[in-house]
């Protein structure tokens, strides 16, 4: 393993952490507030037979095997279908495995715990696991093969992520944990059919969205007016998602809760407003994919969350809402209008015994042609800069140019989603079950109340270690 290079390193204040993690996150959009946009250059095709570059040679490991764990997502869809490349390319053999998110992050952490682990490489969302794997030291630091030319590609280009990726993926002390996969801002999704239908305009505001799931709210025929996810721990961002456009932080810069005042009520009466009396019977029980099941089948006027869900629902084949879907971005609080933004990123195992051949299939996993393909497909916004400015993978979008540009849009206004605390699952547990049972009818107020109460020792025992 690389000797770590902490000493050479200044260690980041928590203010100046969170800074990165919010004034960072939207895009760092060269170009794009401008019609005259250059071409990124296109990564350089490897000599035949993997060949050698300046010493790089893609078949170094031929022969290795590797065990890669992702989440279960169009991302990793793209990334199993185009897989034989990869083992072309390098000679290495890939196990392929994805899981829904929240199971993944239980095998991670029993397995991660144990030191062994049955994977070399595993998704990891940053958002939620960054603190947790930067402070047990679990993924593997990649400063030195960055600036080894025997391990990175000539063409691979780190400088062409963007500057709130590479935030996301470095930790306080310095080290670089991972490589990043995507940045997904959550926005609204809405049944133009539906829409039309009723004759009801798409929503400017938090308000205008309530009335309008209202309006368009007609189980009698099927329809539900909203939609978006009710299980607990999955549900808390879509809460923290409505606060954050009442310009309010659950948790601030300085460590401090902002969990039962009276914009974080506001927002909990908007969620449970909203889950209670328009979405499906069910939902409490819903995470992301259960919502997307829902919103494809048409039975779902509005639905919040991560934009990388265009693919599945624009595929014909299994969608029944494919080209009526419309993409837009939050709508405005009394306050503010930001677009939450999360983070995913390809980590290597610390236990793993083939880090080198890990660390070629993370490479691959995130350069230019793969971003492309994962704009291109709408399967989730790109950390690389260039790729939201290829004139050729714009015009080879399969889904909708209007989710492109909702893209785009909600990049200049990311804020990030969920607070940065090393808690954040306990967070997430804690106050989604208040969320959970709001749905069933308890006062929001009290709710928040006892749920501050009881995540508070746990934040102040965090932030003094």
């Amino acid at each position: 393993m690389y000797e770590e290079r902490s000493q050479s390193e200044r260690k980041l204040t928590r203010r100046e952490l969170l800074k990165l993690g919010a004034g960072a996150v939207g895009f760092a959009m060269a170009g794009s507030r401008s019609p005259a946009v250059a071409q990124a250059p296109r990564a350089a095709a490897p000599a035949p037979g993997g060949g050698t570059a300046g010493g790089f040679d893609w078949k170094r490991f031929k022969g290795e095997k590797l065990e890669v764990l992702l989440i279960r997502s169009p991302r990793g869809d793209l990334l199993k279908k185009h897989q034989k490349e990869f083992e072309d390319l390098t000679g290495i053999t890939v196990g392929f495995e994805q899981m829904p998110e929240q199971q993944l992050r239980q095998k991670q952490v029993i397995e991660f715990a144990s030191r062994k682990t049955t994977f070399d490489v595993t998704s990891c969302t940053m958002h939620v696991q960054k603190r947790q794997f930067g402070k047990a030291k679990w993924l593997v630091d990649i400063r030195d093969y960055l600036t080894d030319p025997t391990m990175t590609s000539p063409d691979f280009d780190w400088s062409d992520f963007s500057e709130a990726a590479i935030a996301y993926v470095k930790q306080a002390d310095g080290r670089i944990d991972s490589i990043p996969q995507n940045l997904d801002y959550w926005i609204l999704f809405w049944n133009k059919e539906i829409f039309q239908a009723k004759g009801v305009q798409f929503p400017k505001t938090l308000d205008e969205m309530v009335e309008a799931a209202k309006k368009l709210h007609d189980p009698s025929n099927g329809i539900y007016g909203f939609v978006a996810r009710g299980l607990k721990n999955a549900n808390t961002p879509v809460w923290t998602c409505l606060l954050m456009n009442w310009n309010v932080d659950a948790v601030d810069d300085n460590g401090q809760l902002h969990t039962e005042g009276p914009e974080a009520i506001a927002a909990a009466e908007m969620y449970k407003t909203l889950m209670k009396n328009y979405a499906p019977p069910g939902a409490v029980g819903f995470n992301w994919q259960e919502c997307q099941t829902t919103f494809s089948q048409g039975t779902a006027a509005m639905w919040i969350d991560g934009i990388g869900f265009a693919e599945p629902l624009e595929d014909k084949r299994k969608s029944k809402v494919a080209g009526k879907v419309g993409y837009g971005l939050v709508p405005a609080g009394p306050k503010k209008q930001y677009a939450p933004a999360t983070g995913v990123s390809l980590g290597i195992s610390a236990f793993s015994n083939k880090k080198g051949p890990a660390y070629f299939y993370c490479q691959w996993a995130t350069n230019k042609v793969n971003q492309g393909r994962n704009l291109a497909a709408g399967a989730g916004s790109p950390a690389r800069n260039s790729t939201l400015k290829d004139p050729k993978v714009l015009a080879d979008l399969k889904v909708p140019r209007e989710w492109a540009d909702t893209l785009v849009e909600a990049s200049k206004i990311g804020h990030h989603g969920l607070p940065i605390i090393e808690p954040v699952q306990e967070f997430r547990d804690i106050f989604g079950i208040a969320l959970t049972n709001m749905i069933g009818g308890a006062d929001p107020a009290t709710e928040l109340r006892k749920a501050t109460a009881e995540f508070r020792p746990i934040l102040e025992k965090s932030e003094k270690s």
